[in-house]
């Protein structure tokens, strides 16, 4: 009954399936692994967030570049504070207000290549041994970007430290991209944007302290792109399961093509269906045998009963 399972169409079907359901399985796998791997990414920068300034600090040219491993260890670096920018439109607890970022001078390089000044030398060795100024990130202030609102940063040589973060881009949370802004105030923290409001090399990592000063609110860490719980993590999920019901529909699929055959058989086989070529359909009925032509005989017979013509 189930031979039709050798036929070449059969074969093909087999062929496929066998094929589409280990597929579908390590896709589903593939995409909860990653899933996985976000939730651990997820944990480590919860436990690194909580510990913050109790995490035994590095100097910053050890933790360079950034990667996504090291975005938000605790980094130090040592030199004197210059020029001072606000970042407006940045929200904090819910709250609508401003970044005071300040500009640290350091003494030697940090070992990040940095970006020089619109006018500085593109020779390749032009910036050998050039100091660097790190973005730090003192505090945050509700209400609108007010230089006097700010508070100066301490004089003299001083060493911060701060969760080390990589430079926003214009998808960061945030980000004013559109231009326009005042004199003394940047719509981004990269080195991209504040080479174009400073005359210094800056670096493109930047520090938000553990602490701030003057009555400043510290500034948490940012998760990295492309890492802990966000939409694309729970995408991940999403795709798991679609792959893991591809491989159900797969069997399921086999299984009923399979049943509709294997019944379409068994009727052949009790003679209730025809073997046509389709393999299917019910057999046609016998035809009912058809009324026999009356004979010689009987026309004679017919003829003898009938009623003579009267006169």
């Amino acid at each position: 009954m189930y031979r039709f399972l050798l036929t070449p169409r059969w074969w093909v079907v087999n062929i496929l399936a066998a094929l589409a359901i280990p597929v579908c399985l390590v896709m589903g796998s593939w995409q909860m692994g990653r899933f996985e791997t976000r939730v651990e990414t997820h944990q480590e920068q919860q436990e690194q967030k909580d510990r913050g300034d109790a995490t035994a600090a590095r100097p910053m040219g050890e933790l360079l570049p950034v990667t996504q491993e090291t975005t938000g260890d605790a980094a130090s670096v040592t030199g004197r504070y210059g020029p001072q920018l606000l970042v407006p439109d940045r929200t904090l607890d819910g709250e609508t207000g401003f970044y005071v970022l300040t500009l640290l001078r350091t003494d030697a390089p940090v070992g990040d290549d940095g970006a020089g000044s619109d006018d500085s030398d593109d020779s390749d060795d032009s910036a050998a041994g050039t100091p660097t100024s790190v973005p730090v990130l003192r505090g945050w202030l509700p209400g609108e970007a007010d230089p006097a609102k700010a508070p100066e940063p301490p004089a003299g040589e001083v060493t911060v430290t701060g969760a080390l973060q990589a430079s926003e881009h214009q998808g960061s949370p945030g980000v004013h991209t559109e231009g326009g802004l005042p004199r003394g105030q940047v719509g981004m923290i990269s080195a991209a944007a504040l080479i174009n409001v400073v005359d210094e090399r800056v670096s493109t990592a930047w520090i938000t302290l553990f602490e701030a000063d003057g009555g400043m609110r510290p500034v948490p860490a940012e998760v990295p792109q492309g890492s802990g719980l966000d939409l694309k993590a729970f995408q991940n999920l999403g795709y798991t399961a679609q792959w893991f019901v591809f491989a159900g529909f797969v069997i399921f699929m086999w299984y009923r093509l399979f049943r509709r055959e294997a019944e379409v058989a068994r009727d052949m086989a009790l003679g209730l269906t025809s073997p046509d070529p389709e393999g299917s359909g019910p057999a046609a009925p016998d035809p009912a045998p058809a009324a026999a032509e009356p004979g010689p005989e009987a026309d004679d017979g017919e003829r003898s009963r009938a009623p003579a013509p009267t006169a």
